[in-house]
C-alpha cells in the first residue's frame, strides 16, 4: 500500500480553501497536499506513504508521498514550496532554524507537526574491510548516503569527529538501495545510514552476506557530535533487529514532521491528530510507528510546535 502510493508521488504546493478554517478548528480543508520523504527502502518513503494513505482516507485533503534525498533537500524544498509536509531528521531540522551548517547565515522558517520515532545511526561494514571503527575507514570507499541528507550530514560529522575530512576516504554519495547492491558487489567498503529500525534494504544485506558483513560502535564519536548539536542520544541497535549476534552501541536522533510556519492550523491539527489516534493504522505499515508516543511528540525544541500541532496535543 504503502510503497503504491509513494511510487505514484509527485511534488506539489498545497492548495486548499484556507478561509474555511476558522480559528481554533481541528478540522482539515479541501486541498491537496505532497509529503517529502526519502530514499527508496527507506523508512520515511515507507512510512510516509502509509500516512499520506491515512490523510487521504479520513480527511477531505488528498495526499501523496514523493520520494527525495531526504532531509536537508526535504527541509530546502519545504520552504520553496514543493512540498506541504516534510519527514526530517531533528538534527538538520535544529541546523535549518538557527541557520547552521547546511543552512548557514540562512535560518529556515520552519515548525513541527510531532516528534515521531527516532533513527538509528547504522554502520555496516564488509567483514574484510579492516574497518573496526570510524578512524579506520581513512582511504576506504564508504557511501555517505544521498546529497543533501540527514545521513550525510551525520556521516561526514562522525568522520570529522574521528579525525578525518571527507577527502580522507573516498565517499560515495549513494542512495540506500545503489549502496546495498555495489555493498553485495564489493565494490564499496562500508555504509552509513541514518533509519528506523529495521530498515527494509539492510535487511535485504544482512540476510544476503551474513557474516561478510558487521555493524561497528560508533559511540566514541558521541561527546564530540553532541558538542554539535545537543539533540544526538546514545542507543542501541538490538541484535534480532538483523539477526546480530548482540546490540550494537549507536547513536540515535528523533524524526520530527515539518511544516511551513503558514501551514493551515487547521490542516495541522487534525493531521497531528490523525497521526496519534490512528497509530495502529501507521504501525501496520511500519512498524518505526510503534515508537510514536503523545507526550514525546511535542519534544521538538529548538523547532517550534505548529500552533495546529499544539492544540491537537493539548499543549497550552
Amino acid at each position: 500500500m504503502a510503497v503504491a502510493l509513494a511510487a505514484t508521488a509527485c511534488g506539489g504546493k498545497q492548495t486548499n480553501d484556507e478561509a474555511a478554517q476558522s480559528s481554533g478548528s481541528c478540522e482539515a480543508s479541501n486541498g491537496r497536499i505532497t509529503i517529502a520523504t526519502g530514499n527508496t527502502g527507506g523508512v520515511y518513503y515507507t512510512l510516509g506513504g502509509g500516512l499520506a494513505q491515512l490523510i487521504s482516507n479520513n480527511t477531505p485533503l488528498k495526499a501523496n508521498a514523493a520520494e527525495t534525498g531526504a532531509s536537508v533537500q526535504n527541509i530546502q524544498q519545504l520552504v520553496a514550496g514543493d512540498y506541504d509536509i516534510a519527514f526530517a531528521l531533528a538534527d538538520s531540522a535544529a541546523d535549518a532554524v538557527n541557520g547552521k551548517d547546511s543552512f548557514e547565515g540562512k535560518p529556515q522558517e520552519v515548525e513541527a507537526l510531532a516528534r515521531i520515532y527516532s533513527n538509528y545511526t547504522q554502520v555496516v561494514v564488509r567483514a574484510d574491510s579492516g574497518i573496526d571503527s570510524v578512524a579506520d575507514m581513512r582511504g576506504k570507499r564508504i557511501s555517505t548516503g544521498s546529497p543533501k541528507s540527514g545521513t550525510e550530514v551525520i556521516a561526514n560529522r562522525l568522520l570529522r569527529a574521528a579525525g578525518l575530512s571527507e577527502s580522507d576516504v573516498s565517499a560515495q554519495r549513494l542512495a540506500l538501495r545503489p549502496t546495498v547492491d555495489q555493498m553485495k558487489s564489493g565494490q564499496i567498503d562500508g555504509l552509513v545510514w541514518s533509519g528506523g529500525l529495521p530498515t527494509p534494504e539492510l535487511t535485504d544485506l544482512t540476510t544476503s552476506l551474513g557474516d561478510d558483513v558487521k555493524f561497528i560502535d560508533i559511540t566514541p564519536q558521541f561527546d564530540a557530535l553532541k558538542k554539535i548539536n545537543p539533540v544526538y542520544e546514545k542507543g542501541s541497535l538490538p541484535g534480532d533487529t538483523y539477526g546480530l549476534p548482540a546490540d550494537v552501541p549507536t547513536i540515535v536522533v528523533p524524526n520530527l514532521l515539518l511544516v511551513t510556519k503558514d501551514f493551515p492550523a487547521g490542516n495541522a491539527c487534525a493531521i497531528t491528530k490523525l497521526i496519534f489516534d490512528k497509530k495502529d493504522e501507521l504501525v501496520k505499515v511500519h512498524k518505526a510507528a510503534s515508537a510514536l508516543d503523545r507526550k514525546k511528540a511535542v519534544e521538538t525544541d529548538p523547532v517550534k510546535l505548529h500552533p495546529g500541532a499544539a492544540q491537537a496535543l493539548g499543549v497550552e
